[in-house]
């Protein structure tokens, strides 16, 4: 297992630490709905050094990224970012990722932990232009400060200023006494902040005085279980769960990131798709009794017939009942339409619901 730049910080913070896609990462300090309410109503402090930055630059950067990406990154601007997907040939997904425009050619890809390996390889297989390649993973750490309270707690760290950033914009600039930090206004929350990225031996430095900054704040650690249960709220995918590489994403709900106004890999396919239609979707939905829905629970009809799966689950701290995400076939896919998971030989009732569970 790899460490972070943190871990030892973690280690005395007596949080517990538990192995992730190759790390070992705090998977909680105080439990989690303690800092899941933290992050919705305050500030709290992610370490997801783990994640993976590629960085892609020269002359045929955007035709790589256009080549191997779903979304459209022709209209990216100089400090703007994307969510996007690395689809592959079988009408699944390698990766969900985020792409950065730094400059006209320079472009920073961040990746899932899990993947880095595996997205190199696909993105390096499809670049027959030669687009310089640079895989940044273990120089760079990440944090990902959220809540509502994020931007006024660490406003005394940089010039730049917090309140007018715009969702998916970012800057790079001086931040906690750093330079050249890469501040931006992303998350995986749903509350609101600002993700972080620096080189590794200074971000113990930067640690150090958000903690200070946030003081006042109430700013708290917070580990990756609450990560989950406040991503889940806002139902946003997560990569080996929700999608996978057997998991299209017009499936998935991501026909928004899906631009057919370009050619990319797999396009044609996915274009027949959506033209033809498909035949399951991931839906959301909430038990209408006590219980808590797990991954790969199925999901069944009223005569105890499996129809599906759950591909995320949990207890919601924010509205104190369980849900879910998973793929049903799309003709059970509407808002309110009536299912049943089954926990424990005993299937539970259950409504899809639209997203985001939590409307803040």
């Amino acid at each position: 297992m790899k460490n972070t730049a943190l871990t030892e910080t973690h280690v005395a913070l007596k949080a517990k630490i538990v192995p992730f896609a190759g790390y070992n990462m705090p998977v909680s300090y105080e439990g989690v709905t303690i800092e899941h309410e933290t992050v919705r109503k305050g500030v709290g402090v992610f370490d997801v050094s783990h994640m993976g930055e590629f960085i892609i630059s020269g002359p045929n950067a955007l035709e790589l990224i256009q080549k191997v990406t779903s979304n459209d990154a022709s209209k990216l601007v100089d400090g703007k970012a994307q969510y996007s997907c690395l689809p592959n040939d079988k009408n699944g997904i390698v990766d969900d990722l985020i792409v950065y425009k730094i400059a006209d050619e320079k472009y920073l890809l961040v990746v899932n932990a899990s993947n880095i390996e595996k997205d190199w390889d696909w993105i390096k297989s499809h670049n027959t232009m030669n687009a310089e390649m640079y895989d940044a993973s273990d120089e760079y750490s990440l944090l990902a400060i959220q809540g509502p309270k994020a931007a006024e707690a660490m406003q005394s760290l940089t010039e730049v200023n917090l309140s007018t950033m715009k969702f998916y914009t970012f800057e790079i600039a001086n931040f906690a006494g750093v330079d050249d930090v890469i501040i931006s206004a992303t998350g995986y929350t749903g509350s609101g902040g600002f993700e972080i990225y620096c080189k590794n031996d200074t971000i113990q430095q930067v640690w150090d005085n958000v903690f200070k900054a946030g003081a006042d704040f109430g700013i708290k650690p917070i580990g990756l279980a609450a990560r989950d249960t406040l991503r889940l709220e806002m139902g946003y995918c997560l990569y080996g769960n929700d999608i996978n590489d057997t998991t299209s994403p017009l499936e998935a709900g991501l026909g928004w990131i899906t631009k057919f106004t370009k050619d990319f890999v797999n396009a044609p396919a996915l274009k027949a798709q959506k033209e033809s239609g498909v035949t399951r979707k991931l839906i959301a939905f909430e038990l209408d009794e006590r219980g808590i829905p797990r991954q790969d629970y199925e999901i069944v009809d009223d005569e105890g017939v499996a129809i599906g799966i759950v591909t995320s689950g949990t207890m919601s701290p924010s509205l104190g009942k369980g849900i879910g995400l998973g793929y049903v076939p799309v003709e059970l896919a509407k808002v309110d339409s009536k299912i049943n998971i089954k926990i424990r030989k005993k299937a539970v009732s259950a409504t899809v619901v639209k997203l985001p569970f939590y409307k803040g």
